[in-house]
């Protein structure tokens, strides 16, 4: 049985008259208003009528010491707990009248979690639904959390435990605390949205175990930042999806929560993306449209980040995180389209800047991956969502964009960007059912001079020509080079005449890119160049052929409305000789690039299922309990090896970061002012930046060892007197 499951009715009994009871108690049970930050004003009190120059020498060089007050030091989520709960089955006697060697020993014993201990807990909450046991449970789950941390709690009743320890507590806490927040709460055992949530708040549960909501989520934030096997931290999403509805009581904490789900679905490995994407996808379907705005700028941004580079391998995880988007999208296309319009408006900006000042740099902020995939990207978007209303108006300034693109520097070298643009057209032209005139683009590349002489550069290696957007001088002169080019032309004009291959105007519509045909089979040189070229025109002429004999049965004129349903059941069933064509074409152009990948690399074993499947394996708990004992069966503490590994990765990153930003000086295309959000949400943000191409380093999960840290007032006392003596001492010298 999964978290919810285990919850039965008698635990609700229980756990309720236990809130009854505690209900009257809760005042006495409040920990004192942290001593800590009283005894430090009482001794800065103490310094100034005793020391007064030495409080002078404070305020001139250290102010923020002297301004210190309560508000100053952090205060746990939760309340303090009481020894007999964070002892478990001892009782009042161990702990009131103890001698000095039994004190030490006593918190000696207290500050170790036993593996016995947790299990006494567990059984509690199962058995009798005890809320001491819960409480003790979250404090443990607390340590565990943060354990090794620099800064740790040093009040902290636990701060020892072992790794199979810290694996139990782990697995019960993700496991079944989402079931037990919502007994104490009173809330269904799934489900819910924003209103139950904010309903909830004006209650006498929420009043009384808020802390626990806030301790559990925000301590599996923590060691989410902490995490690095993709397996663990897989398991504790998938956790924290049924407990998402939580966080839209607290605002601060849900976008910490949608940058580290972001992060890890834009570089983790494995099954993480889908895990991650599953997380973010919930968060904006339980709290609403706040939530989804930014979840939309957050993932365009991720997305922009990690599709700056492409190879045969990369290209199948840009397109998986291509279409998350597109479905991070569907979920609200009326407030999708406001964002998309912004960023579409962005890309023509950039593209309008190229056009007019007509420099290398200008150029090269259209002419790069980032910008490309950014197109493909809202192509894909369009195309999904073509039939819809609220997107459909974005076709035609998407083809305005691409058509620039394509034409904006008329070199044999950029033919692969070139192919890419006409490929986008085509989608554009075939899922909104518009003609593009995308003939005549592919055509002109094939009059290219480049393309009409022999081959002098030798074979040369295979092209890619999805995996790259310029070539080098000898590159051109290559065979490989050049046959790539033109079957890809064929392949791509075939594929334009093939939508309106049942268009009752085809004859008309095919008649000058025929002619063009025929025109580059009299002047090409190479005979393999002419064969296929001639077959194409074949084929055009019989669907020509095809058509005019249709045409001889009908009265209508082609502008006529009853001209859209010309040979619709020909169209259904693919009859043209166009159709039939393309199909071969398309079996060919994919033995082609099958051969030419090195390695076809999906994004983890699940990366393809998004439907029943993913969830039947969510719903199935005896199958979650196995893969989180997988997942939490390593030796891993947080804080403990992990954080010197993470040190050094760290220091291998700055070195990587920085020779890659040396040859991207010198090779790599930037775009400086792709801004893909307004300054308002600060630079800590994943994604945020202002297009700065390769220099971009890839976006860090926040981590408390980048967070301000709470200052040790004592120690900086400390510190401060000494540097006060010393000063004295020269002055006298």
């Amino acid at each position: 049985m999964g978290a919810r499951g285990k919850v039965k009715k008698s635990k609700k009994e229980t756990f309720r008259e236990e809130e009854e009871d505690n209900e009257d108690n809760t005042s006495n049970t409040m920990p004192s208003s942290r001593p800590n930050a009283r005894q430090h004003m009482q001794q800065l009190q103490r310094l100034q009528e005793k020391d007064p120059e030495f409080y002078e020498f404070l305020k001139e060089h250290d102010k923020d010491l002297l301004e210190f007050n309560d508000e100053d030091i952090d205060e746990d989520v939760e309340t303090e707990m009481d020894d007999e709960e964070l002892q478990g089955d001892a009782g009042p006697e161990d702990v009131e009248h103890p001698s000095t060697t039994e004190e030490t020993e006593e918190k000696s014993s207290k500050n170790v979690i036993t593996s016995a201990m947790v299990d006494t807990w567990c059984n509690a909450i199962r058995e009798n639904a005890k809320l001491g046991a819960v409480r003790s449970l979250m404090k443990a789950f607390r340590t565990a959390c943060h354990y090794g941390d620099d800064d740790g709690d040093a009040a902290a009743k636990f701060s020892v435990m072992s790794s199979s320890v810290f694996n139990k507590i782990m697995l019960f806490v993700l496991s079944e605390m989402d079931g037990i927040l919502r007994t104490l709460l009173k809330l269904p055992p799934s489900g819910g949205k924003k209103e139950t949530i904010t309903g909830l708040m004006n209650t006498k549960q929420w009043k009384n175990y808020n802390h626990l909501v806030k301790s559990y989520l925000g301590n599996a934030l923590h060691v989410l930042n902490q995490m690095t096997d993709m397996e663990m931290i897989s398991f504790t999403l998938r956790r924290l999806r049924y407990s998402v509805i939580f966080l839209a009581a607290f605002p601060s904490m849900l976008r910490r929560f949608i940058k580290v789900a972001l992060h890890f679905w834009g570089t983790g490995g494995g099954a993480l993306p889908v895990v991650s994407f599953l997380f973010v996808r919930d968060l904006c379907i339980r709290v609403g449209s706040d939530c989804l705005d930014e979840c939309i700028r957050g993932i365009y941004k991720a997305y922009v980040l990690n599709c700056q580079f492409v190879n045969a391998t990369k290209l199948h995880h840009i397109r998986f995180l291509g279409n998350c988007v597109i479905e991070l999208l569907g979920l609200d296309l009326r407030a999708a389209y406001q964002h998309a319009f912004v960023f579409i408006r962005q890309l023509a900006m950039i593209l309008r800047e190229a056009l007019t000042m007509k420099t290398k740099e200008a150029f090269r902020k259209v002419y790069e991956w980032k910008y490309m995939n950014c197109l493909e990207l809202w192509v894909g978007a369009i195309c999904g969502y073509s039939s819809e209303a609220d997107f459909r108006p974005l076709a035609y300034p998407m083809t305005q964009i691409i058509y620039g693109v394509a034409r904006l520097v008329p070199s044999a070298r950029y033919f692969p960007l070139r192919l890419s643009c006409a490929r986008m057209l085509n989608r554009i032209a075939a899922s909104t059912g518009t003609f593009i005139p995308v003939s005549m683009l592919l055509l002109d590349m094939l009059e290219m001079k480049e393309l009409n002489r022999s081959p002098t550069g030798g074979v040369g290696n295979a092209i890619d020509l999805r995996t790259i957007l310029k070539v080098s001088k000898p590159t051109i002169r290559t065979r490989s080079f050049q046959e790539a080019c033109v079957f890809s032309v064929v392949e791509e004009l075939a594929e334009h005449l093939a939508q309106w291959s049942y268009s009752v105007a085809f004859f008309e519509l095919s008649f000058i890119p025929t002619v063009r045909l025929r025109n580059f089979c009299k002047s090409t040189k190479v005979e393999r160049f002419r064969r296929e070229t001639r077959q194409l025109i074949s084929q055009i002429d019989s669907n020509s052929e095809f058509i005019n004999q249709k045409r001889r049965s009908i009265s209508f004129l082609p502008n006529d409305p009853a001209a859209t349903s010309f040979l619709e059941d020909e169209k259904k069933s693919g009859a043209s000789p166009l159709s039939q064509f393309v199909a071969t074409l398309r079996e060919k152009a994919q033995q082609r690039n099958e051969s030419l990948t090195e390695s076809s690399v999906l994004v983890g074993a699940k990366s393809s299922i998004f439907g029943s499947k993913v969830a039947e394996s969510d719903e199935d708990d005896d199958n979650r309990n196995e893969e989180g004992a997988a997942a939490f069966s390593s030796s891993w503490l947080p804080g403990s090896d992990s954080k010197a590994k993470n040190h050094k990765e760290e220091k291998k990153k700055k070195k990587r970061k920085k020779e890659s930003q040396e040859e991207a000086a010198m090779d790599e295309d930037v775009v400086e002012d792709l801004i893909l959000s307004s300054d308002e949400e600060g630079g800590n943000d994943i994604g945020s930046f202002k297009g700065q191409g390769s220099d971009q380093e890839e976006p860090e999960p926040p981590s408390p060892k980048h967070q301000t840290k709470k200052r040790k007032p004592f120690l900086e006392l400390s510190k401060n007197k000494a540097q006060f003596r010393s000063k004295k001492r020269k002055k006298a010298n």
